[in-house]
């Protein structure tokens, strides 16, 4: 785990590259390895790699990089290649020598046998730009999922790339708002394209790949899950398949030449990391949690304890508390380089300091829920299918996921999302179902009048989600469940990894997501929806098939809230002065597409769990942060 940076020329005779440009970029992202440094610059000045190293495999300096191989190639890498160990033992067999033990060279190796092939082979989380020294080619990768981000840029006939946003604002003319993200992510609370909330910066989105030769870039896809249902499976052979899948995937994500504790939220995924990684040697057994116990309703550490004795455990639990978030959100916001999804990002901030002061590597248990159906959303949408079907007499002419019946006794579970029925049922029902969950989805209901509606493009919104929603050619009709969690795995889940990324790279901390490996996620994707959702049963797969291994407590818990930050009652009562001075900001800059009287206006009316405030609050912080700062960042080139 690292940050790399760089930039290639696209046209001879274009604008100079700067010479600090690669120090500049480096330096900005210091904190994504504070174990060594290094920058590589081609004999022509063509092209030139930065790196930051963050020392897990291989802690030698023959694993520094950027990695330069025999035949002149040369690498710079951020993540992990989990299976390198077989990758390289078959490229030895075939002759190849190794200098180090690191998985750098090992992508060096099999590139160099492979070509752009090369990526499809390797499991693991990654963002690598190599530079192919016989094709005058340059190749940036990044992993299946998005765990590992990849940014770019091109100015002036240079492309620049980095692992953070921020590393290339020094480039860019002017730092100004993407009005089609910022549309997304006031729909969503994250974007939902290629597009980054600046304008003239774009991410490589997962499971592509971009190369740039001859000045041409091209970007190609080189994965993607598949909904190819196998309707051979039973619920007895999927479920030991699945344990199969994962007891292989948790012992290739503990390879490490240094301790792997583990997040402990208190939920089923975090806690079923733990389990299945205790015992093995490169487990130390120490979990981290975070609470707050100042309001009821926001502690969890209860069930975290459970988690933690059930594989004798040692547990750190931090109490976070509202004079934290006063001292902490605008570091917060700038390691996150947007505004994003959600206000878990400051205790996982929080937490991830906590952990990085006693190991390096944390497992954590991200994914779950967009593999294996965990929203409550989805019985919402079930439900109303449900209703529709048992009005028309056809739940039981169909591969029906749920009956009415069998869901009446799991709605318990919608009890705290009353709010939320009530706005999505409130212009109707029975809908198309693409329809129907752009309103479960949709976050800008509570926005009606703080935001400038007219002013922003909400078509291209619903079409960019309506290209993604209905993009899954191989999900059966009848499996609305498929489709949904489809849409997440392609949206909210990038964004939730952006913020798992960041939080823990703040602190020079590696965090590891088992649950998303791409054997077992292709799994999972060809079970049939009936089995992975049975009865409205959440995450039913997941939980029937550890139901034995996971403490009762946590398995048949129904109040996972998703680590839930009691900003109501700090934003109506101690950090109302700091909040307020913050939306104050905002009005008295008059800034783009927010109607500002309204939103101070109408600060505090929000219900508990609205995201309302928090996403204006953490929009205005990214505005302080980065916009008025521009001229910060460009100096930086001086």
């Amino acid at each position: 785990m690292c940050g790399i940076a760089g930039y290639v020329v696209l046209r001879t005779g274009s604008g100079a590259v700067h010479p600090k440009a690669l120090k500049t970029m480096s330096e900005i992202i210091a904190h994504r390895g504070p174990d060594g440094h290094g920058t590589w610059i081609h004999d022509n000045s063509i092209v030139g790699l930065a790196h930051r190293r963050l020392s897990i495999i291989d802690l030698s300096t023959s694993a520094a990089q950027p990695m330069l191989s025999p035949s002149g190639n040369v690498l710079t890498y951020n993540g992990e290649i989990y299976n390198f160990k077989e990758l390289r033992s078959s490229l030895e067999k075939e002759g190849r020598a190794f200098s180090s033990d690191s998985d750098t060279e090992t992508i060096l190796g099999l590139y160099e046998k492979l070509g752009v092939e090369a990526v499809a082979q390797l499991r693991g989380m990654f963002a690598f730009a190599l530079w192919d020294e016989r094709n005058n080619r340059l190749v940036i990768a990044r992993d299946r999922f998005g765990i590992k981000p990849l940014y770019f840029t091109t100015q002036d006939g240079v492309l620049y790339f980095a692992s953070e946003q921020k590393a290339l604002l020094p480039f860019l003319p002017s730092i100004a708002t993407n009005p089609k993200a910022l549309a997304e992510y006031l729909t969503f609370q994250y974007t939902i394209s290629e597009s980054t909330m600046f304008e003239g910066i774009e991410q490589l989105m997962p499971g592509h790949y971009l190369t740039v030769q001859s000045g041409t870039i091209q970007i190609t896809k080189y994965w993607d899950v598949s909904y190819e249902v196998d309707y051979s499976w039973t619920a007895e052979t999927a479920e030991e398949r699945l344990r199969d899948l994962l007891a292989d995937s948790i012992d290739v994500h503990l390879r490490s030449d240094v301790e792997v504790g583990a997040y402990l939220s208190g939920g089923i995924d975090s806690s079923l990391m733990a389990i299945l990684a205790s015992g093995k040697s490169e487990f130390g057994g120490k979990g981290f949690h975070g609470r707050f116990t100042d309001y009821p309703g926001y502690d969890e550490s209860a069930f975290a304890h459970d988690a933690s004795a059930a594989f004798g455990g040692d547990l750190r639990v931090l109490d976070i508390t509202a004079s934290d978030f006063q001292e902490h959100i605008r570091s917060v916001v700038w390691h996150l380089d947007q505004p994003t999804a959600g206000p878990g990002s400051f205790p996982q901030f929080m937490i991830s300091a906590l952990a990085a002061k006693e190991v390096k590597v944390v497992l954590g248990g991200q994914g779950g829920d967009e593999v294996f159906g965990g929203y409550a959303r989805y019985l919402i949408a079930y439900f109303e299918q449900c209703i529709k079907a048992a009005i028309d007499g056809t739940y039981r002419d169909g591969n029906f996921v749920v009956t009415i019946e069998s869901i009446i006794p799991n709605l318990g579970i919608l009890r705290e999302y009353k709010p939320l029925m009530q706005e999505f049922w409130k212009e109707g029902l029975f809908g198309p179902l693409d329809e129907r969950f752009f309103r479960l989805v949709d976050r800008s209901t509570d926005m009606k009048s703080e935001v400038m509606w007219q002013d922003l493009d909400m078509g291209s919104v619903k079409e960019s989600f309506f290209k993604v929603f209905n993009s899954r050619s191989n999900v059966r009709k009848e499996a609305y469940l498929d489709s949904m969690t489809h849409f997440e795995f392609k949206t909210l889940l990038p964004a939730l990894l952006h913020v798992e990324d960041r939080m823990s790279m703040a602190h020079g901390l590696e965090s590891r997501v088992p649950l998303l490996d791409h054997p077992l996620v292709e799994f999972v994707a060809s079970v049939p929806a009936d089995l992975k959702f049975k009865g409205g049963h959440l995450k039913h797969l997941l939980k029937n098939g550890y139901k034995d291994t996971l403490p009762h407590t946590i398995l048949e818990r129904r109040d996972k809230m998703g680590f839930p930050v009691p900003l109501k009652e700090w934003f109506g009562g101690e950090l109302r002065p700091f909040v307020m001075d913050i939306l104050s900001n905002m009005h008295s800059r008059q800034r783009e597409y927010l109607n500002t009287e309204e939103i101070m206006k109408n600060f505090g009316s929000e219900a508990q769990f609205s995201r309302k405030t928090w996403g204006l609050l953490s929009l205005e912080l990214w505005q302080q942060e980065f916009h008025d700062k521009a001229s910060e960042y460009r100096a930086l080139l001086k």
